[in-house]
């Protein structure tokens, strides 16, 4: 007789967990919401910092949203897809993590209504993909041109961005970072060229940031090799060599034999004379300091210091190729190739005590293509959170040169997209409409969490902002933390780049996208990997067991 009875049917090993259908969004939602409310309050100038402690104790202190998030040690995906959010943006614009993962978040909850509501995740993806797209096409109707003579709005920008983090110091450093990215600045075949990497940071804690300065050239944290060699040398001809200045070893297993002490007193000669004629090829190329980025042996040292060559040896391949931007000379892998012609030139190069410290400046450089900026602060912490802010403020001054576009802040812009996407939306019609709106609704959260932090009532001040954005000029006004009130901010001189915006509207939509399309989650366990239950399902097999 035929048994009625079902079997289950074992796909998965003992121990799989898996999350179905509304339960799987749902905890995907939550832990998104979870990222971004974790970071949310690091948001604008009056933003708090955080303090994260890893497991080996050491502290970091930051307001930078993708710092923030990648100390935080987040282990779900959904979590872990957040934070690419917040990298993807650092790496891109180099500005507007909080903003990009705070975006992605309220995308995700206001999805989370639409779904109570019984509207289907396709449809929702439809309506944000369209949303998406417009908005970037609302913000770069708002923007205005910015070119990269314009100085003034280049240092806006950099203020901007360093506005709570090192705040104290933020327009200093806003004037350093401003005429760094000015002096890195290249023209190729009509378009703007912009190496953030030529614009190396040096760290010394000591002093405060107002102290940190931009040297017009490079700062490296090196020695003079010698003690006998010049300390001080003006108008300096910089040879940069990628060779040894030692006697190479052998490198087979080869012997030599000395039979006499005249054969060892000519091998010993014989050294001497091939390091004094590597020290005669650097005197005749005419240099005055030699760059070296491998070793120099002790000999040389003293042959280059008698001839007043000053040399700093073991410099980093980076340095060197800084080196080369900065003094226009050239890297020369071979000493018999050294000529005059490959000699960079400065002003000044000169080894000075920073914090207990030598280092050598190589300063006034002509028209450098790579510059240093020296930061000083009170504590190792000041000056991390101060070297963050300046890689942000860089990042947000290339970004605006290269797209030539900025729009204002302080929620302005984005109170001015959100309403005309809620005009947009009308036009939409079907149930996508409504993804439209909740899209318009969550860019309104920018305004609101700067409204929060300010200690303002934030529906009163997305209500005020709206009445004012319908008004005629009303496109510039945004909440004004330092006042709690509201203000033009192209007056305040609180500018972005167009690009952060938009850069932030592609991560968070299409993070939120992929999030919103995911309908099973299932997570295997190593220790049960292969094994069969006795008896029954598997964990999370028949139910809905949540991760």
């Amino acid at each position: 007789m035929a048994n009625d009875q079902q079997q289950p049917v074992y796909f998965m090993g003992e121990g799989t967990k898996r999350t179905r259908g509304r339960d799987a969004q749902r905890i995907n939602i939550l832990i998104a919401k979870a990222v971004a409310n974790a970071i949310k309050s690091t948001l604008g100038p009056k933003g708090m910092d955080k303090m994260l402690v890893s497991d080996l104790g050491d502290v970091t202190i930051s307001n930078d949203g993708a710092t923030i998030l990648s100390e935080m040690s987040i282990e779900h995906p959904a979590g872990k897809m957040m934070v690419e959010v917040a990298k993807t943006q650092d790496d891109s614009v180099g500005d507007g993590t909080t903003s990009a993962v705070i975006i992605a978040g309220g995308l995700l909850g206001k999805a989370e209504n639409l779904l109570d509501d019984e509207i289907h995740p396709s449809i929702i993806i439809k309506g944000y993909r369209m949303a998406a797209k417009k908005a970037k096409e609302f913000y770069e109707a708002t923007a205005d041109n910015l070119t990269v003579k314009d100085t003034k709005t280049l240092k806006d920008i950099a203020y901007t961005s360093m506005t709570g983090k090192s705040a104290e110091a933020a327009e200093e450093l806003a004037d350093i970072v401003m005429k760094a990215v000015a002096m890195v600045t290249e023209e190729e075949d009509g378009k703007v060229v912009i190496d953030t990497e030529n614009i190396k940071v040096e760290k010394k804690v000591g002093e405060s940031l107002g102290d940190s300065k931009l040297i017009i050239g490079i700062v490296l944290d090196k020695e003079i090799v010698h003690a006998g060699m010049p300390k001080t040398i003006k108008n300096a001809k910089i040879a940069l060599i990628d060779a040894a200045l030692e006697i190479k070893e052998l490198e087979t297993d080869a012997k030599i034999e000395i039979n006499s002490p005249e054969q060892l007193q000519a091998m010993l000669d014989h050294e001497e004379g091939s390091l004094k004629k590597m020290v005669a090829k650097v005197k005749e190329s005419g240099a005055t300091v030699l760059v070296c980025q491998k070793g120099i042996d002790d000999l040389a040292q003293h042959f280059l210091a008698k001839e007043k060559i000053s040399a700093i040896r073991r410099v980093k391949k980076s340095d060197m190729d800084a080196l080369a931007r900065a003094t226009g000379g050239k890297v020369v892998s071979r000493l018999d190739d050294l000529s005059k012609e490959d000699l960079g030139n400065a002003d000044l190069v000169q080894e000075r005590k920073v914090s207990g410290d030598l280092m050598v400046f190589v300063e006034g450089c002509k028209n450098p293509k790579a510059v240093s900026i020296l930061l000083r602060g009170g504590s190792e912490h000041v000056v991390d959170e101060a070297e963050r802010a300046i890689k942000d403020a860089v990042g947000s001054t290339t970004s605006a040169i290269k797209s030539g576009k900025v729009v204002t802040g302080g929620g302005s812009a984005d109170i001015e997209v959100a309403m005309r996407l809620r005009e947009f939306a009308k036009t939409v019609g079907g149930r996508e409409q409504l993804a439209v709106e909740a899209f318009a609704e969550t860019l309104e959260i920018i305004p609101r969490t700067l409204a929060e932090t300010a200690g303002m009532d934030p529906i009163d001040t997305i209500v005020a902002l709206r009445s004012k954005h319908a008004g005629k000029d009303g496109k510039y006004i945004g909440v004004d933390v330092y006042s709690a009130g509201f203000a033009n901010m192209k007056e305040m001189k609180v500018i972005e780049p167009l690009a952060v915006k938009t850069q932030a509207i592609t991560s968070a939509s299409e993070v939120a996208e992929m999030l919103l399309r995911i309908d099973d989650i299932i997570a295997a366990n190593s220790k049960g990997r292969g094994g069969m239950p006795p008896g029954g399902m598997p964990p999370g097999m028949g139910g809905m067991d949540e991760m």
